[in-house]
């Protein structure tokens, strides 16, 4: 049987975005947002998350300031850390993840939280090199764990120690859409990017990162067509 498919990579990309570009609701969006949305559409292969986008205005901006000073990108899990594309962090910024490490697990068994919540208050105490702690000034990328997030802002509403930016799009049944709705509506001054409802995940928040460690204005404008 011979079957009838794209075999050329660019073409492939090129038909890609231009099918989101057809079906996706970029035009709704600010200019600096529309492009990492689109990565994130391509990670997730439907076109209607755009319409469930949430964000503060200066999320872009603040995230990308963020790394181009080295920030840390701090992971809620492995399957987030490892997606993230070294190459493209603008200062060879630290990718942290701590579920591995034993002072999470034991800390998650001591209390009875979940390793991702124990590793959130880890990095609210670890110094990164400097005075600073590891989440001050950092971008946050959780994309598997509601309680990662809702314990970030408990985190940050108890401590006064901030990230720059929260890429917050956790996946799942139990507490995903109640913990995302809790950062876009956060008094805490945080600025943030979510995918509101079940939806989310590993691959859609990498996408998002990835996007905003490495603005190509040429590329940005190719892929919405413009």
């Amino acid at each position: 049987m011979q079957y009838d498919y794209l075999t050329d990579g660019s073409a492939i990309y090129d038909r890609s975005f231009a099918i989101i570009r057809a079906e996706a609701h970029l035009d709704r969006l600010p200019d600096s947002l529309a492009p990492i949305a689109a990565r994130m559409v391509h990670a997730a292969g439907q076109t209607d998350i755009v319409d469930d986008l949430g964000w503060s205005d200066g999320v872009v901006e603040r995230a990308r300031a963020a790394l181009l000073a080295g920030a840390p990108v701090l992971c809620d899990s492995t399957m987030v850390a490892t997606g993230i594309i070294r190459s493209r962090l603008p200062r060879e910024n630290p990718v942290v993840c701590l579920l591995q490490e034993p002072a999470t697990a034991h800390r998650a068994a001591e209390r009875g939280i979940t390793k991702t919540m124990a590793a959130v208050e880890l990095w609210a105490e670890r110094p990164l090199m400097t005075p600073r702690h590891l989440l001050d000034g950092a971008v946050v990328a959780i994309g598997n764990a509601p309680t990662a997030l809702f314990r970030l802002l408990e985190v940050v509403r108890d401590t006064g120690v901030r990230p720059a930016a929260v890429v917050g799009c956790p996946v799942g049944f139990v507490g995903a859409a109640e913990s995302k709705q809790a950062l876009a509506s956060n008094d805490l001054g945080l600025d943030f990017l979510t995918l509101h409802g079940r939806r989310g995940g590993s691959a859609v928040t990498v996408a998002a990162v990835n996007a905003l460690a490495s603005p190509d204005e040429h590329t940005n404008q190719s892929l919405l067509g413009r």
